[in-house]
């Protein structure tokens, strides 16, 4: 991975009239979901407002999550969906991508409360909320602990709600697609427990081996169901053969891994005003990235041992912080890292020219690819 490989441009590719046409498409599927998402949780809260007033935190936390974020998971099912020749009109594909929704914030509250993250999208976590509250009404005994305990409930009660969702989905891929949704829910359990093992016993591990099990990780718990199981469950939906959800694969699964890769470089070097975590959190969390173990691969001994020491320390110091950020990219694991994102991005585009889709189809699939590769935050 010597060179980087260019990005299409979008810019020279695109018909802007289908552009248009796809792009206020996907703003009405946005909407569609976005108003299935809200009607479904005012009849949670309605349930929930029966059995005690006490329990509305619980939904009124999830709405919170559920109403940010870029809906790319949704998006990918969408154009999925379309590709295989699916209705623009139909409720099933909104139900699954609402199903989507749902299963990212269960997960992200439940990532929040192992990588003890306070912060979620410029705000606080689901835990951070519960401890506040704690702290508020002036709640006896430890707060963090009920913050975790009420947001680990909460994140169970969010995958509950996505199943039921997904449940309600007719439609004639409906099988294929029960399959792609429970592999992608197994997948992500499975890569996220790779990943806290990794933290603990990353340092013991031989480093030569680092960078091969931190990508095994990403590809598991984000890159499957970042971007490649969405888009093949939109296919399988709407009754893709397999030949055509491998074809999905081959775009989706480099994209989600750039997608990853491009994540761990903006939780060390990402602006905070951007992100909405603070600058070098990944450092003091301790995450074992591809990132990481570039640097723990390529640097010299002594900057090795200083990292290897220093990672995962809550009460790093700025300088500190600074130190780990500079043999990052004077050990070449930055430079390495972009390389990696521009191989795979070239890849998934290479293999998006490749789909059996239409223009408009492809074209968005494009937009979508671009934006996750590029993003700042």
């Amino acid at each position: 991975m010597n060179q980087t490989p260019a990005l299409p441009d979008a810019s020279t590719t695109s018909d802007p009239k289908a552009s248009a046409s796809s792009a206020d498409e996907q703003d009405a599927y946005i909407a569609a979901v976005a108003l299935k998402l809200d009607s479904f949780l005012a009849e949670k809260h309605q349930l929930l407002a029966r059995i005690s007033p006490e329990t509305l935190v619980l939904i009124d936390s999830i709405k919170t999550l559920v109403t940010g974020g870029k809906r790319m998971r949704a998006l990918l099912c969408y154009w999925g969906w379309r590709g295989a020749g699916g209705s623009p009109d139909s409720t099933a594909i909104i139900e699954a991508g609402a199903a989507l929704e749902l299963f990212q914030s269960a997960a992200l509250i439940h990532d929040d409360i192992i990588d003890r993250s306070d912060t979620r999208r410029g705000g606080p976590s689901v835990h951070k909320r519960f401890s506040t509250l704690h702290t508020e009404q002036k709640f006896s005994l430890d707060e963090e602990r009920f913050g975790h305990a009420a947001a680990i409930l909460t994140g169970d009660l969010c995958l509950s709600l996505s199943e039921e969702m997904f449940s309600r989905i007719e439609s004639g891929g409906s099988h294929r697609a029960r399959e792609v949704f429970n592999i992608m829910r197994t997948e992500v359990m499975a890569g996220q427990y790779l990943d806290i093992l990794e933290e603990v016993s990353g340092p013991s591990k031989p480093h030569e081996t680092a960078v091969a099990r931190a990508f095994s990780i990403i590809r598991y718990k984000s890159a499957k169901y970042s971007s490649e199981h969405p888009l093949a469950l939109g296919g399988a939906l709407a009754g893709a053969e397999e030949a055509m959800l491998t074809s999905y694969s081959a775009f989706a699964l480099p994209l989600g891994e750039a997608f990853q890769l491009r994540d761990d470089v903006l939780g060390v070097f990402g602006d905070p005003a951007k992100t909405g975590k603070p600058a070098g959190d990944d450092l003091r969390e301790g995450k074992r990235t591809v990132l990481v173990g570039l640097t723990i691969d390529s640097a010299m001994t002594h900057e090795r041992d200083f990292f290897d020491q220093n990672l995962g320390r809550q009460d790093l110091t700025e300088a500190e912080v600074e130190r780990l950020c500079t043999i990052m990219v004077d050990s070449g694991a930055l430079e390495r890292t972009e390389e990696m994102i521009a191989q795979l991005s070239a890849e998934a585009f290479a293999a998006l020219a490749e789909l059996p889709v239409s223009t408009e189809v492809r074209e968005a699939l494009e937009t979508l690819g671009q934006r996750v590769v590029s993003r700042t935050s």
